[in-house]
């Protein structure tokens, strides 16, 4: 395999697992933002109340965008690994 082959599928893996963990971490930031404002907003120190809603719409969220998820790795693995693969 050339360095050009093995180089330019590492940057594509890459920017799949970018683009896979995108909305999960997006919500989980937007989440964690959200419940902090209202700790600091309310004076609640409570560690439980940072990590259930986290939990919660992660969970969902990686339900709801398990589709585009499954699709992007099939989609990545059919055009650059397989025919990599079937090369050697």
């Amino acid at each position: 395999m050339e360095e050009a082959v093995f180089y330019d599928t590492l940057r594509s893996g890459l920017w799949t697992a970018v683009m896979i963990s995108m909305p999960i971490l997006t919500v989980a930031l937007v989440t964690g933002l959200i419940v902090g404002l209202f700790q600091a907003l309310t004076s609640i120190q409570e560690m439980t109340l940072t990590f259930v809603p986290k939990l919660l719409a992660i969970v969902i969220v990686f339900w709801v965008s398990m589709d585009f998820m499954s699709r992007s790795l099939v989609s990545f693995f059919t055009g650059g690994i397989i025919p990599i693969m079937a090369e050697i």
